[in-house]
């Protein structure tokens, strides 16, 4: 066996087999297969695409590739997340504790943000003294403890994925369906859950900017987890614009704070509570999604789930009186207001932009080297389909001087699209339920 074969194989158009798989996988991670023979099979793919057994083949070799986390000591169903990435998207915050009040296993490794969206682990380190690189065993013996931890992904689970990712960034073959699946699900499967729900998104401010690709997206993970023994459901929703009110590190995690609280903007909201009642048929809890969620609903509104999250923190060392005082996550000493400069209706806004000039402002990366800094952020108080007034304020800018702040005020007004009529937004959440029944 040889690479040259496989390339010529799948340029082709021809399936490889699993033994040709985890030969390239495997020869990958251990650098005895050249970047430039990966780089064309990577191509190759990228013309001819993988069949759902070929992808499955690709995930289990990638998982293959390193550690795994074991979770069968652990009594109790064990469940596992993903978003696609999104401007605004503090799910996980809410999520999570929300799934351990109900009795549902949440051992979660999330990852940083890179580009216009943002990382779960960085909202997370914006709580003052909260560890997210705990020990194999302080990760273990808090799941065990409170049925609940979020932690970062160590180097040793799925390598492969981190060399691939390195190639196909280079060779512009980033946006494979395939890949991509590949890519996601390896990793979640490795972290050890029985069952997987995604959050696919599609829009102006997604990776994938139709419905139609975020479900094509959608089946080919959801046939991947089901191929390799893992409930697996997917949840396609808008990124259209911005997911609740605040985007930026400390100030997201204010807000999810309100959603604990049974407060908060309604579409962070429905959404956590939609991949709730998922999550619930998953793990055998409820018999239908719209019964789950009014289970989670429950628990969001009776304090189960803000006490559980109090838990965490405590459990990963961090302050838990953030969430009774917000004066204590990281502020920045300038706020500047984006004011209307006419009367009408936002009738879209370029949630990618949004993204990107708030990335700019310094809560994201443009390179996975770049600081963050855990105060800045823009908090929006009108979005699409809402009347607005010349001279009202839409956003208020967090930064740490006026000149920097001028400079996002220019690029968000540009983010912004006005309207005579009224024209209602993109629904959040796709009625449908992706799964493998």
């Amino acid at each position: 066996m040889n690479m040259y074969d496989l390339i010529n194989k799948k340029k082709n158009g021809m399936e490889l087999s699993k033994e040709e798989i985890f030969f390239w996988v495997q020869g990958l991670t251990e650098e005895r297969i050249p970047d430039y023979q990966s780089s064309a099979l990577l191509m190759a793919i990228y013309f001819q695409g993988l069949t759902l057994q070929e992808t499955v083949h690709l995930t289990a070799a990638m998982v293959k590739s390193g550690d795994t986390v074991d979770l069968s000591g652990i009594p109790g169903i064990k469940g596992d997340k993903h978003s696609t990435g999104g401007v605004g998207d503090k799910t996980t915050l809410v999520l999570a504790p929300l799934l351990a009040s109900l009795g549902i296993i949440v051992a979660k490794m999330s990852g940083r943000g890179l580009g216009h969206t943002g990382g779960t682990l960085d909202k997370l380190e914006s709580i003052p003294g909260l560890r997210i690189d705990l020990s194999k065993e302080e990760f273990m013996e808090n799941v065990k403890s409170i049925g609940l931890a979020v932690v970062g992904q160590t180097e040793k689970l799925v390598p492969a994925d981190k060399k691939l990712y390195a190639l196909r960034d280079v060779t512009a073959t980033v946006d494979s369906v395939p890949l991509i699946a590949a890519s996601i699900m390896s990793k979640k499967i490795a972290a050890g859950g029985d069952f997987i729900i995604l959050d696919v998104k599609y829009g102006s401010g997604a990776f994938m900017k139709t419905r139609e690709e975020a479900e094509n997206l959608a089946r080919m993970m959801v046939g991947i987890g089901s191929n390799m023994g893992k409930k697996t459901a997917a949840v396609l929703t808008s990124m259209d614009q911005p997911l609740g009110n605040a985007v930026g590190n400390a100030l997201e995690v204010k807000e999810a704070i309100s959603v604990l609280k049974g407060k908060g903007p309604q579409d962070v909201r429905d959404l956590c509570l939609r991949l709730a009642g998922v999550a619930l048929c998953l793990a055998g809890k409820a018999s239908h999604f719209r019964e789950g969620e009014k289970l989670a609903e429950l628990n969001l509104d009776n304090g189960s789930a803000l006490r559980k999250f109090r838990e965490m923190i405590v459990a990963q060392k961090g302050n838990p009186q953030v969430l009774d005082h917000e004066e204590l996550l990281p502020q920045v000493p300038f706020r500047l207001s984006l004011i209307s400069d006419q009367n009408g209706y936002i009738s879209a806004m370029d949630t990618e932009g949004i993204g990107l000039a708030v990335m700019k402002l310094g809560a994201g990366r443009e390179k996975k080297e770049d600081m963050i800094d855990p105060g800045v952020g823009v908090v929006f108080y009108k979005k699409t389909g809402d009347r607005v007034k010349k001279g009202e304020t839409l956003a208020m800018i967090h930064a740490h001087d006026e000149n920097r702040a001028e400079e996002i005020r220019n690029m968000l007004r540009g983010c912004l699209h006005y309207g005579k009529d009224k024209k209602d937004p993109q629904p959040l959440i796709y009625p449908q339920v992706l799964s493998q029944a």
